[in-house]
C-alpha cells in the first residue's frame, strides 16, 4: 500500500509554515504506521447470514463535529435517556450528544506542553460511565498527566489513575460491581486494572495476543466487560479476545480466548444484546462489521452509509450509535456521529 498523503493538519504538511508547525499537535490518526509501512491484515470470509443475526438499518449522521478543531470523535458512553457521551481526541474534550444532534461540551482535559506520543500529541481516548453519572476518560500525554480521569457529576475534573508515561490507555471499561476500572494499552500490550478510588494501575492481562506488532505499533485497543470477561480488540492483529476475570478477591485474568480474526484494523465494539455477538469499528476499511459468537463476521455499515474512519460503537434499546474520526480523510474529513435502528438477536 502507497503511503497515505500527509494530512494539511500534519506539521510536515507544505501548507504549514515553521510557526504553525510547531504551534499545532500532529494529528496523525493512530493507525497511519499501518498505511504507510503497507501492512495487510488477513481479512476472514464472511459467512452466510444466519437466523439469529440482528439486523442494522436506517443509517443517519445526527451530529457533525468540528475536524479544525480537533473534534475527532474517539470513544463514546450513553446516558440513560440515549445521550451520547463522546471524547473529541486531539480537542482533549468530553461532549454530550443528544439523539437530535444538540453538543455540549462538559470538560476540557488540561493542556500538557512538550506532550509527545505515538501520535504527535495529547490525545483523549476512552470514556467509561458510572451509575451515579461519573465519567472516567482516559488522557494519553506522555507525561504524568497520563492516565484515567474522573469528572464528577457536578463538573469536578480531576485525575485519578497514574500510568507510566509511555503508556497508551485505549478503551476503557467500568465494572462497577467489583469497583474496578479496565482499561487496554495499545503500545504496552497491557490490560491494566484500577480501583475506581485510583492510584497506580495494576497489569492484569499481558500476552503476546495484547501486544502491537513491529508494523503497526497500537495492539490492544476498544475494550469491554460483559457476561463475566474482559473482551479486548487488537488492531495490529485483527482480532477480537476474551479474557475471563477469575473469581475471589483478586479476580486474577484467566487465559486469553481469541474469539475472532480477520478484523482489519479493528478499533472499538459494542455487544449487541445479551450474548455475544458483536458489532465492530474497522477504523481503516470505514466499516462497521457484525461478529457472531462463532467469529464469522459480515458487514452491516459503510462509507456509503456515513462512516468516515469509525472509531466506537455503543448500543441502547433499539439504537446503535457509531462514532467516526475521519483521521484519514485528507479530502473532505467529517468526523461525526451515526445513529441507526437494530433488531437484536437472541443469542
Amino acid at each position: 500500500m502507497a503511503r497515505l498523503p500527509l494530512h494539511p493538519l500534519h506539521p510536515l504538511h507544505p501548507r504549514q509554515s515553521p510557526q504553525s508547525r510547531q504551534s499545532r499537535q500532529s494529528r496523525i490518526p493512530r493507525l497511519a504506521a499501518a498505511a504507510a509501512a503497507g501492512t495487510a491484515l488477513t481479512v476472514l470470509a464472511a459467512g452466510p447470514a444466519a437466523a439469529g443475526d440482528p439486523t442494522v438499518t436506517n443509517p443517519h449522521i445526527v451530529a457533525h463535529f468540528d475536524f479544525a478543531a480537533g473534534q475527532n470523535a474517539e470513544n463514546i458512553a450513553l446516558e440513560p435517556d440515549g445521550s451520547a457521551d463522546i471524547t473529541f481526541a486531539f480537542a482533549h474534550q468530553v461532549a454530550r450528544v443528544g439523539q437530535d444532534g444538540g453538543t455540549e461540551i462538559l470538560a476540557t482535559l488540561p493542556e500538557v506542553p512538550g506532550a509527545v506520543t505515538l501520535v504527535g500529541g495529547a490525545i483523549a481516548t476512552g470514556i467509561a460511565r458510572a451509575h451515579d453519572g461519573t465519567l472516567y476518560v482516559n488522557y494519553v500525554t506522555g507525561k504524568r498527566e497520563t492516565g484515567i480521569w474522573r469528572l464528577s457529576p457536578d463538573g469536578d475534573l480531576r485525575q485519578i489513575g497514574f500510568f507510566p508515561a509511555n503508556a497508551v490507555p485505549n478503551g476503557l471499561a467500568l465494572d462497577e460491581e467489583c469497583g474496578t476500572l479496565y482499561t487496554a494499552d495499545s503500545a504496552l500490550g497491557t490490560v491494566w486494572s484500577l480501583p475506581v478510588t485510583g492510584g497506580e494501575p495494576t497489569a492484569w492481562a499481558t500476552g503476546d495476543a495484547l501486544e502491537p506488532t513491529a508494523e503497526l505499533p497500537f495492539g490492544a485497543n476498544g475494550l469491554k466487560v460483559h457476561d463475566g470477561a474482559v473482551w479486548v480488540s487488537n488492531s495490529a492483529r485483527g482480532t477480537l479476545l476474551r479474557i475471563p476475570i477469575g473469581p475471589g478477591p483478586d479476580h486474577a485474568a484467566g487465559p486469553v480466548e481469541t474469539r475472532a480474526t480477520g478484523l482489519t484494523a479493528i478499533d472499538d465494539f459494542a455487544f449487541t444484546g445479551h450474548g455475544d455477538t458483536v458489532l465492530a469499528a474497522l477504523i481503516q476499511a470505514n466499516k462497521l462489521e457484525l461478529v457472531r459468537p462463532d467469529g464469522t463476521h459480515k458487514t452491516v455499515l459503510t462509507d456509503k452509509d456515513g462512516l468516515d474512519n469509525p472509531t466506537s460503537v455503543a448500543v441502547h434499546a433499539k439504537k446503535v450509535y457509531v462514532n467516526s474520526a475521519a483521521y484519514f480523510n485528507t479530502l473532505d474529513p467529517d468526523p461525526n456521529l451515526l445513529l441507526a435502528r437494530i433488531s437484536k438477536n437472541k443469542l
